[in-house]
């Protein structure tokens, strides 16, 4: 396999909803990753994004084929990924063993989504699709919900009081909210504190709203090239040193691994393996905290804490920028914003910014040389792990 980089990378404001439509939003991500490659459309050769509920939000199926034209990518190959709020990891995932295999040498991946054009009962509603639509929608069961669920089972399994778990649960928030506010593409840019978090009104017991991620508008796109394009074209290239990707199904069939989420382990391992790295070489890492409770399930299954104790290290300052690892620098989802089809990407954005040295001041990770991205679809149900380092 030959060694793959981004070399560009781009990413619209998340947002509450926009009028932009769904090939509006990833041309303009796409341009600005364009630009920073040096590239013009027509220098693509595929073209792979990822999108959830475009069917939904536009009544636009077959959306990454009405891209390629929109943006002047004439004729190429358009996939379209569809693995919940894992969609565009999956995206770049693809276009990085294409690239290796010698298929393509240089691609455009990413995402997009409407998800806050929805209104929140028509993206609450859609959003569970990715539940098991057989068994668990119709018990009630939404995104919420789960994740309640699994906090309660986190409290159980590793004798947790319910009330320390949700102060622990509220630093993860504004750790998030703290670096989003230096983020001029974040959805929410406030400052809050734990007792604005546990103040704030239930949703799912014991998930508060400020432990929620809210439903954004937004693109993100990366260009993939293989390493001699990317040594001619970027003169700070990061390379896709690993990938990972496995499968779970419904809750039920995971049964006694929660709140642990096996799939999240075995993808991680995958990406580690393939890298060549562990946990502890990550300087940086962008995971999926949909909810607070996931921030410290996801930290533990890649292995950066000890089950059980990652709220601790929270509390600590260990998964903060000058800590055993930086977490979410980005403000993550809870604070960047959550359009579910462009999440993944916007991980990879913010990794290849940042072991760069390219973001601002306030968040940047200093001397970060490898980075990782963790990105969860439906409730475990497609789980891509990623490792990047610096080219340079």
């Amino acid at each position: 396999m030959r060694k793959v980089a981004v070399i560009g990378a781009g990413q619209t404001r998340f947002s509450g909803a926009q009028e932009k439509s769904l090939s509006e939003l990833f041309a303009e991500a796409a341009f600005d990753a364009l630009a920073d490659a040096n590239l013009q459309p027509r220098d693509v050769q595929a073209l792979f994004v990822g999108n959830a509920l475009g069917d939904f939000s536009e009544g636009q199926g077959m959306t990454p084929a009405f891209i390629a034209d929109y943006i002047g990518a004439w004729n190429v190959p358009a996939n379209r990924y569809d693995g919940a709020c894992a969609s565009a990891s999956m995206a770049v995932r693809d276009a990085f063993l294409l690239v290796a295999s010698g298929v393509y040498d240089i691609v455009i991946a990413g995402g997009v989504e409407r998800a806050a054009s929805l209104g929140t009962p028509l993206a609450t509603r859609t959003f569970a699709m990715f539940s098991d639509s057989r068994y668990e929608f119709p018990a009630g069961m939404t995104f919420p919900g789960v994740f309640a669920l699994l906090a309660h089972r986190y409290a159980a399994r590793y004798g947790l009081p319910i009330e320390k778990l949700k102060e622990q649960m509220a630093q993860v928030s504004v750790q998030s909210y703290k670096h989003g506010m230096f983020n001029p593409k974040a959805h929410l840019r406030k400052s809050v504190t734990i007792p604005d978090v546990l103040k704030s009104f239930t949703v799912a017991t014991p998930i508060q709203l400020h432990d929620c991620c809210p439903f954004s508008d937004g693109a993100a796109a990366l260009i993939i090239a293989s390493e001699d394009k990317a040594r001619v074209l970027s003169p700070k290239p990061v390379f896709i040193a690993g990938a990972g990707q496995a499968s779970s199904g419904p809750l039920a069939s995971q049964g006694e691994y929660l709140p642990r989420l096996k799939a999240r382990e075995m993808a991680s391992k995958q990406a580690y393996a393939m890298a060549g790295v562990t946990p502890g070489d990550i300087d940086v890492c962008e995971l999926h905290d949909c909810f607070s409770i996931a921030s410290l399930i996801a930290a533990e299954g890649l292995g950066f804490f000890d089950y059980g104790k990652a709220g601790e290290a929270w509390m600590k300052g260990e998964a903060d920028i000058g800590g055993k690892v930086a977490i979410n620098p980005s403000g993550g989802l809870k604070s960047k914003g959550h359009p579910i089809g462009a999440t993944g990407a916007a991980q990879v954005y913010e990794i290849v910014r940042q072991l760069r040295g390219e973001v601002e001041s306030e968040r940047q990770v200093p001397d970060a040389k490898i980075g990782l991205t963790d990105t969860l679809g439906g409730d475990g149900g497609t789980m891509v792990s990623m490792v990047f380092k610096r080219g340079w």
